[in-house]
């Protein structure tokens, strides 16, 4: 595809600018998000370090349980 060949052409009705415009942004967003990879999956490293849920209850072995993974 040579630079001069454009990327896409309207073949019915006439389109305002602000519709081209749309349309334009619309495909570019779609392209860019379809080539984007999906994140990774947290280590369990990174997981134990940022535990989620209730605290350990206060008592014998809390400070323990507390650097454990949840």
């Amino acid at each position: 595809m040579s630079a001069e060949e454009p990327l896409f052409r309207v073949v019915r009705g006439v389109p305002t600018a602000e519709e081209l415009a749309a349309l334009v942004g619309a495909l570019t967003l779609r392209s860019r998000s379809a080539g984007t990879p999906a994140p990774a999956a947290r280590s369990s490293w990174a997981h134990s370090a940022r535990p989620v849920g209730a605290a350990p209850a206060p008592g014998r072995g809390a400070w323990r349980t507390s650097g454990l993974p949840r």
